[in-house]
């Protein structure tokens, strides 16, 4: 196997343990590009914060080739198979930064830019740093510009159906894990028992600490809709709206 099927295979891989969390994802991308292309045009510069292996940024590229994209991560394996999942197209450029640091920003290749994109990353910030992770984000968008943000939020108005759901979920997950599916350890559990990412495995379990199972949200960590789109108003983006949902995720679209 050459080294870029490798990179692909590791590309396909991440995809499919994404997709055992969420069956929905590639619908998730398609509702988000679209509003990529509405709203920045055919040939947009994009920002995909908190990038991972590049999954957002390998889908703008195939549906708009004239698209530009830098991918921003701190992990440095996944960020190992974007490198090489990427290497040597120019439109791709990949910095490492921290979002908890609040000069993440000057890590940016370019000044502004027409989208930012992000999906399955922010959960994990408490309100106040994801407050003012939304008020960067606006600086960095040009006038206009959108920011698009899948991830997991709820409606806590509809208990019952939220409950069917994800016991209907929760038994396709144990269906798929019994054929085989790797699940966020299992995968990882693989990562580091590749002679090429060991060594940046390692280095992302010192930084973020060894994987674990879904975490249970913490008493200050936003899970509504809601909370977002009044976060990002309040950071002073002119527009914001839901723009799909399942029952345990959506997709946020706000305008600068």
């Amino acid at each position: 196997m050459t080294q870029t099927a490798t990179w692909q295979a590791w590309q396909d891989s991440w995809d499919r343990q994404q997709e055992w969390y969420m069956p929905d994802r590639e619908e998730r991308f398609r509702v988000m590009l679209d509003m990529v292309e509405a709203l920045a045009g055919p040939e947009p510069k994009v920002l995909d914060l908190a990038c991972g292996t590049g999954s957002i940024t390998d889908r703008l590229l195939k549906r708009l080739p004239a698209a530009r994209s830098t991918g921003l991560d701190i992990d440095p394996a996944l960020l190992t198979i974007a490198r090489g999942h990427f290497a040597g197209d120019g439109r791709v450029e990949l910095v490492t930064a921290d979002l908890t640091d609040p000069g993440w920003t000057t890590a940016l290749p370019h000044r502004s830019y027409d989208a930012v994109v992000t999906a399955t990353a922010l959960h994990w910030l408490d309100a106040g740093p994801l407050r003012e992770l939304y008020g960067r984000v606006r600086e960095v968008l040009r006038d206009g510009g959108v920011f698009l943000n899948a991830d997991h939020m709820t409606d806590e108005s509809t208990p019952r159906i939220n409950a069917a759901a994800e016991a209907f979920h929760a038994a396709r997950q144990e269906r798929e894990q019994a054929a085989g599916a790797l699940d966020w350890r299992d995968w990882w559990t693989t990562v580091a028992g590749d002679p090429v990412l060991a060594e940046p495995a390692q280095r992302r379990f010192e930084i973020l600490g060894e994987p674990r199972g879904p975490a249970k949200p913490k008493p200050d960590r936003p899970t509504t809709t809601q909370w977002h789109l009044d976060a990002l108003r309040d950071q002073g983006f002119s527009e914001a709206r839901q723009i799909w949902c399942s029952h345990c995720d959506a997709l946020i679209a706000a305008l600068r």
